[in-house]
């Protein structure tokens, strides 16, 4: 009998070692995927800082991305959480690591800010200027002969001696260069100057000679009166058209939303084209919690179907959740303030 259950004891012992290590491994065990669900509808007046006065009825939306590659059972139980989706690493991350992807997010979200302020006092009538400092490096292709040299964060400065004061002065010049002749790039890292040899590549994407990277160009604009955008730990460029509408409030000190909540996402070119971004429909999940009347959504069809745009996303989503949030489409900056002058 005492050996009976000696084994008795044993066995549930086994067993409730097995189960223990079965749930750690399940919990902490990594996969392959990142996790991507809603986030948050956060007010873009806080991170404005002018001597004028703020309203704060706009709002940012963000996309909630787990920090790490999720868990065995982070990844299970997403299935069961709707507008939650699973990201390959790679598709997520690019190739680089986790580090580098946050600090691509930084320099997007600093281009995106810097935009918009220069077409927000533009489009007020305010004094505004616009120095080009040269074209921040984003990704390093594959191919090219710099993939170990530049970094992401570098301002790449000019080439073979020549200083351009455009991006497109820059990659006018590459385009004229002979495929593996050589080159050498000036570029600033943080204060200090470095230089890098390397050979003109086909560029991928477009085939033609270039240095084989992804940029985006590094401006200081000032205005007057100063306004300035610090989004704190908020990176990428998908603020764009809200940081927009925020700073045009503040230079014309106008009241656009009369106290409705206003939410909306897009990038902002310095021309006022509102870009496609990624995420839309968990932002309109966001959105709608937040309690959100209006929510602009880019109709921009770069690389996408007609069906797959922003604002055709967004429609289906806020149809699927029921809510009572109107989508808005906008194209450009002119869209979103037509509207709310028109409404509000």
């Amino acid at each position: 009998m005492n050996n009976q259950n000696k084994s008795h004891r044993l066995r549930n012992w086994l067993i409730t070692v097995i189960a223990i290590i079965a749930v750690a491994f399940l919990a902490f065990w990594p996969t392959d995927y990142y996790i991507e669900s809603p986030g948050e509808a956060v007010p873009v007046g806080q991170f404005i800082k002018s001597p004028n006065k703020k309203p704060n009825n706009f709002y940012l939306v963000t996309v909630s991305v787990t920090s790490r590659p999720a868990s065995i059972l982070q990844y299970l139980w997403s299935y069961t959480r709707p507008h939650n989706d699973r990201v390959p690493s790679k598709e997520l991350l690019g190739g680089q690591t986790s580090a580098q992807y946050n600090e691509l997010q930084n320099w997007y979200m600093e281009t995106s800010q810097q935009n918009a302020i220069y077409y927000a006092a533009k489009k007020a009538g305010k004094k505004h200027s616009l120095k080009y400092l040269g074209v921040y490096v984003m990704e390093v292709q594959k191919g090219s002969s710099f993939k170990n040299k530049l970094q992401i964060g570098d301002t790449v400065l000019g080439a073979n001696g020549h200083r351009f004061h455009s991006t497109e002065e820059m990659m006018t010049y590459l385009r004229k260069q002979k495929i593996g002749s050589p080159v050498t790039i000036s570029v600033l890292r943080g204060k200090k100057k470095k230089q890098f040899t390397g050979k003109i590549v086909k560029v991928k994407g477009t085939n033609k000679p270039g240095i084989g990277i992804q940029l985006v160009e590094h401006v200081e604009v000032k205005t007057k009166p100063k306004l300035s955008i610090n989004a704190g730990e908020i990176g990428g460029p998908s603020a764009g058209l809200m940081f927009t509408l925020e700073s045009y409030e503040v230079f014309t000190k106008q009241n656009l939303s009369h106290g409705h909540k206003i939410a909306g996402t897009g990038t902002i070119a310095p021309n006022g084209k509102v870009g496609i971004i990624g995420g839309v429909d968990k932002k309109v999940v966001a959105a709608s919690r937040e309690g959100a009347e209006v929510f602009f959504a880019p109709t921009d069809s770069t690389d996408v179907k007609k069906s797959q745009t922003n604002y055709a996303v967004a429609k289906r989503t806020a149809k699927k959740i029921h809510t009572k949030m109107k989508i808005v489409p906008v194209a450009n900056f002119d869209d979103a303030l037509n509207y709310l002058k028109k409404h509000y």
